[in-house]
């Protein structure tokens, strides 16, 4: 362990003091740029967790199954995969400035296409929503992940990167809320209608149109990343490496695609699992709980879809952003890479207790696995552009389009549960976790041989 008064870098340098976070070594200090940037990160979290409460919602609505219903998240990621590279292009033809105002132009536009979608009525409407939001959303996610690793030291660049992704935990957090309270039932029995479907995307379009506006005045530099991989004797030709000669690259792109997958499938099929697989509660707990959150089916208590989706934001997601940050603190401590195998291991773990029927013990085991994915996205994402340079941006793209892990997997994981059950279900995140943290540990040699002569 380093001193308190220092950070880590991916490679596990200790660049200097913390209050430097936010400052580039030209004395520039973009805190408030940071936050700016970070209500990003907060969009991000609220879209996205508004539509892991739809797969149950369009399964009694449209009366689809589990598989059909994670073409919710094959729209939403194919708009990722589709618009990375696209992204990117704008990026470097008009900037970061540029780009996230036409970033959040298409988030608007998504949001405000659930109006006539809702009276079309038919599930590829919604779907065709989903897929222009996410589009937006993609340009957003290509540009303010690696425009945080530049609002100060390249040696913080982990530690800003997950301080940013908290906003997405906190975004994480308010979308469940906002999407069960329009589309999930508060009784026993589920919600067929669509009707208020376009209510929460109304407010989101309204929100993300001043945030626009915010953008269009504010001072936004397009600040260029620093040549951070330096070898001894200082190598040119380590720098100018192929892109896709640099494993470290490479493999980030791997696994951010693997869990994607996993947290998609997790953060999806959560209210299935609470739903089908919470054993019954006893009369004094049920009393405790909102009246809304839990119904007397057949002489036990259980709990409510909407109930489901509460606990999905405050208990799931709160765990989720706890980890968030002390995940970012824990950085300035370790390294990067070692975080993250550990916490990937941890997750194998928690996934192991999902599929056994151990009752409470396998729903805590589903709750505490938000707290272990945390800090992996962010993480993969600062290893993987970590010493790129001039190619940050290119890198960046490939990383986000590597998102359409969460559009494949989940539908595979689907048919799991379709034909063995939920529990089995959780088989995919499983795998998915193991090949992360063999990324984690092998990670500083990758990187070691991409520095290389």
């Amino acid at each position: 362990m380093i001193s308190p008064t220092s950070t880590t870098s991916p490679s596990g340098q200790t660049p200097g003091k913390v209050g430097g976070l936010f400052r580039t070594a030209e004395g520039n200090n973009y805190a408030f740029l940071f936050l700016l940037v970070t209500s990003l990160f907060l969009l991000w979290g609220v879209c996205n967790g508004m539509i892991d409460v739809l797969n149950k919602h369009f399964q009694d609505s449209l009366h689809i199954s589990k598989m059909q219903s994670a073409l919710v998240q094959f729209a939403n990621y194919m708009g990722y995969f589709f618009m990375a590279i696209p992204s990117g292009i704008l990026a470097r033809r008009f900037g970061y400035k540029g780009a996230i105002i036409i970033g959040l132009a298409l988030v608007a536009l998504g949001a405000f296409w659930f109006i006539p979608a809702t009276h079309i009525g038919t599930y590829w409407a919604f779907l065709l929503g989903l897929f222009i939001l996410a589009a937006g959303l993609t340009c957003l996610e290509t540009v303010a992940n690696p425009y945080t690793t530049v609002l100060g030291r390249k040696e913080s660049s982990a530690v800003r990167i997950n301080l940013a992704q908290s906003g997405n935990g906190v975004g994480w957090m308010i979308g469940p809320v906002l999407g069960s309270f329009f589309v999930l039932s508060a009784t026993s029995e589920a919600n067929t209608s669509n009707a208020d479907l376009y209510k929460p995307y109304l407010i989101v379009g309204l929100v993300v149109s001043l945030l626009t506006l915010v953008f269009v005045f504010a001072k936004v530099p397009d600040l260029k990343a620093e040549e951070e991989c330096k070898v001894e004797g200082g190598n040119a030709r380590a720098v100018a490496k192929p892109l896709f000669k640099r494993w470290h690259f490479v493999l980030a792109v791997a696994a951010q695609f693997f869990y994607v997958a996993a947290q998609t499938g997790v953060f999806s099929y959560f209210v299935n699992y609470i739903h089908s697989d919470t054993p019954a509660l006893s009369e004094g707990a049920a009393k405790v709980l909102p009246a809304n959150m839990t119904a007397l089916t057949d002489g036990a208590y259980h709990i409510t879809d909407r109930g489901a989706g509460e606990l999905l934001s405050f208990g799931a997601f709160g765990l989720f952003l706890l980890g968030r940050f002390t995940g970012s603190f824990a950085l300035r401590f370790f390294k990067a890479q070692s975080m993250l195998a550990l916490y990937s291991v941890a997750n194998v773990f928690m996934m192991v207790l999902v599929m056994f029927p151990l009752g409470w013990m396998s729903v805590a085991g589903l709750f505490m696995s938000f707290f272990f994915m945390s800090i992996t996205y962010p993480t993969i994402f600062a290893l993987g552009i970590h010493g790129l340079g001039e190619q940050t941006k290119k890198a960046a793209s490939f990383i986000v389009m590597a998102i359409v892990g969460g559009a494949i997997m989940p539908l595979f994981m689907g048919w799991l549960a379709d034909n063995w059950g939920m529990r089995t279900g959780f088989l995919m995140p499983l795998v998915c976790f193991v090949l992360i943290a063999i990324y984690g540990l092998f990670w500083q040699k990758l990187e070691a041989k991409d520095a290389a002569k």
